[in-house]
């Protein structure tokens, strides 16, 4: 037995404790647990001597911020959480059945009522936003998982990586934007109180607004501040220390290989290439001004060029890198996620400035002018294009190409069809793939040629060449989709291999073909013994992965930097599925209702006049049909090519929309008879034909009396328009 004064001391010390933990607990939910990323900060006053989760403050249902920010507890004053306080103590708890439950369901007829951290393990949710409700799990919102049957639930959190049950649930929630983001929710709400309004994003597909409002609605709060990285102080002091050591095998410095002079033969310079070796200039014999030096290790990685920075081209290699910042994709071509590709591009078209680059175009040589401009050094993208033809002949070309519109349309023509016959592409007439041409990557042409098919788009020239296997290499659209036999390019030697060995129906076929391509096996590696049939499924993906994009790499990496140019290659990352009829052949065939659609009749107001105007829009659809059936002497594709200088339908349109007028006769005298009228309407059709012009892309109908005489005239004209123009050889 304890003496009664030892005994009284200790009642007093445990008192003592009591009262000190008592003062650490919240004043709402009476608990001292100090996490201020799943209870909020808990702020403690000295006068009068009070503690509180932030949470809890903002979750509690009969208190409300009266005060400055600066008065209280940002803004809740001490008298409110008093009257807080007072008035939940009659509140009983659903969990630990204890006084003070100060969270309610914010359904009026649900009568649960919580501390905020026992609703945590009710499953409430609380919205961080306007009144700051909070929900049971009764009537608390959920997500839903539309994943494809094709797609497999993910098995880990994208946060912490730690496994994870493919359930969703007030534990487990998914990005809205991705469907291969998963994760806790206690990791995304850490995550959301380390990265803060400025960074909090999904971790998988960097979505931010439709992240963060989903996430509100799911009960994450997001403290509007900076990242807690960037409020740490010489949070990136480290990044400020400059190398200055002498990594040379003999140092000829008497104060030591640390000690660098601000000049001279001991001044420390550093690699160019990695900055993380150095050396006395007179350690390494070097000049007393030399600042360009690489170490060894640098320069055994690049072949003893020690030129990671610039490419094999040397200096007109470095103009060129000018180009590589392209102009910044506009905000408002990123609102444009429900919009077709013209609009999508349309929306880079301001981009382009009212100063113009004059090209001149010998022949039919279209690339070689192209690639002419994109490799000065003062290239600018965002000039508008002049194209001007002429003949080292001297043989002068028809007026039709004097139009600035109408040569540049042909030349954009020219050049698309020239980049996809080049050396840079391989594989079948409107279906191709990158080819590996050493002297292309040496040339930099995958770059060049990225650049210019990104310039034809954002001025109307359509592509559509690519493979369905080449865009997802690109974008990586269809996403996640392994690539198999039939996606290589057909008729070559390893295509015949691969087929092979992904056809035989024994393992003594599948050996024979390794033995027979066993280098190639070894260049692919891939040479390694198979002892059952099953196994060729996993070779034959190596080689396609190894054949279509392992190889390719660099080539893939510079047309990727090359469509950069004006942002088209994010505006397509970003809506692969809207851009795929634009980069592959989808076999669309020009019609006379898709033709008819894309002009805007203009009628006339006067009501003589458009009751002229309407008979010859009905002749108008009915030659359109006729050129579709071939009962005229012209095609729709001549017809388009006459009215807007382009025999494809527009990718984008930055000019005018394709649009209709008429050409009225001049009006006859009133006093006139029958007769002379009527002689007058038919010289009217025999002198009245359709005129174009294809800058703003109108088209001028001549009014006509029967259908026979407009389709003459249409025929007429638009033959001759198409004899004129230059055949391409």
């Amino acid at each position: 037995m304890l003496p009664t004064s030892a005994m009284k001391k200790a009642r007093m010390s445990q008192h003592k404790v009591e009262s000190i933990n008592q003062e650490e607990c919240c004043v709402l939910c009476k608990q001292s647990d100090d996490d201020p990323a799943l209870f909020g900060e808990k702020f403690t006053l000295k006068d009068p001597k009070l503690s509180v989760h932030y949470f809890c403050l903002l979750t509690a249902c009969g208190v409300h911020q009266r005060g400055e920010e600066d008065e209280g507890v940002f803004g809740f004053l001490v008298k409110d959480i008093d009257k807080e306080v007072r008035r939940s103590i009659r509140l009983s708890c659903s969990v630990c059945k204890k006084k003070g439950a100060c969270v309610g369901c914010y359904v009026t007829s649900c009568r649960k009522k919580v501390h905020y951290p026992c609703g945590r393990k009710l499953n409430f949710i609380s919205q961080f936003t306007e009144n700051f409700p909070s929900y049971c799990s009764d009537h608390s919102p959920s997500q839903t998982a539309c994943v494809s049957a094709d797609l497999s639930l993910p098995q880990s959190c994208s946060v912490c990586l730690d496994s994870i049950e493919p359930v969703l649930g007030y534990s487990v929630l998914k990005c809205p934007s991705c469907r291969h983001s998963w994760f806790h929710r206690d990791c995304v709400q850490r995550q959301a109180h380390s990265a803060g309004l400025f960074f909090f994003r999904c971790t998988l597909c960097s979505n931010k607004e439709d992240f963060q409002q989903e996430m509100l609605r799911m009960g994450i709060y997001i403290p509007e501040r900076d990242a807690s990285w960037e409020l740490e102080a010489n949070a990136y002091s480290d990044l400020l220390e400059v190398y200055e050591q002498c990594d040379a095998s003999t140092c000829l410095c008497n104060d030591g290989r640390t000690h660098s002079y601000k000049s001279g033969w001991f001044e420390v310079i550093r690699c160019r290439l990695c900055g993380s070796t150095g050396t006395h200039r007179k350690c390494s014999g070097l000049k007393v001004d030399a600042t360009d030096w690489a170490c060894s290790g640098c320069t055994q990685a690049t072949d003893g060029r020690a030129s990671l920075a610039t490419t094999p081209q040397g200096r007109q290699r470095k103009s060129q890198l000018s180009k590589r910042q392209l102009t910044p994709i506009s905000s408002k071509s990123r609102l444009l996620s429900g919009g077709s590709p013209e609009q999508i591009l349309q929306a880079l078209g301001p981009q382009l400035r009212p100063l113009s680059v004059t090209l001149e175009v010998e022949g039919d040589q279209a690339l070689s002018a192209g690639l002419e401009l994109v490799r000065k050094p003062d290239f600018d993208p965002t000039h508008t294009l002049s194209v001007r033809f002429k003949d080292s002949l001297q043989i002068s070309f028809p007026s039709s190409l004097q139009d600035s519109e109408m040569a540049k349309q042909h030349f954009l023509k020219l050049l698309v069809q020239q980049i996809q016959d080049s050396e840079v592409f391989e594989g079948p007439e409107g279906s191709k793939n990158l080819a590996l041409d050493s002297k292309a990557l040496r040339d930099d042409l995958y770059f060049d040629a990225g650049c210019l098919l990104a310039l034809s788009l954002v001025h109307g020239s359509p592509v559509s060449f690519f493979s369905r296997a080449l865009f997802q290499c690109l974008f990586n659209y269809p996403p996640n989709q392994p690539l198999s036999v039939k996606h290589m390019t057909p008729y070559t030697h390893v295509t015949c291999q691969v087929s092979r060995i992904a056809e035989a129906e024994t393992l003594d076929d599948v050996k024979d073909v390794l033995e027979e391509s066993w280098e190639f096996m070894e260049l692919a590696g891939c040479n390694r013994p198979i002892s059952r049939l099953q196994e060729r499924e996993a070779l034959v993906e190596d080689l396609v992965s190894f054949m279509m994009i392992t190889r390719l790499q660099l080539p893939l990496q510079r047309f990727r930097e090359g469509l950069q140019t004006l942002g088209v290659f994010d505006q397509v990352q970003l809506f692969p599925a809207v851009f795929l009829s634009v980069f592959c052949d989808t076999a669309v065939r020009l019609t006379a209702q898709t033709v008819d659609q894309i002009f805007t009749v203009n009628f006339s107001e006067q009501e003589e006049r458009l009751s002229r105007e309407k008979p010859v829009v009905a002749f108008w659809r009915n030659f359109l049909q006729d050129c579709e059936d071939g009962k005229t002497s012209i095609s729709l594709q001549d017809l388009l090519s006459f009215s807007t200088g382009s025999e494809d339908l527009p990718v984008s349109v930055l000019l005018p929309p394709p649009s209709i007028s008429f050409l009225h006769p001049v009006e006859a005298w009133r006093g006139e008879s029958s007769r002379i009228r009527k002689r007058k309407e038919v010289c009217r059709d025999q002198g009245l034909f359709p005129q174009s012009q294809p800058a703003s892309k109108h088209l001028l109908l001549p009014i006509s009396s029967s259908y026979q005489a407009f389709k003459s005239s249409m025929e007429q004209v638009i033959s001759h328009h198409v004899h004129l123009l230059p055949t391409e050889s």
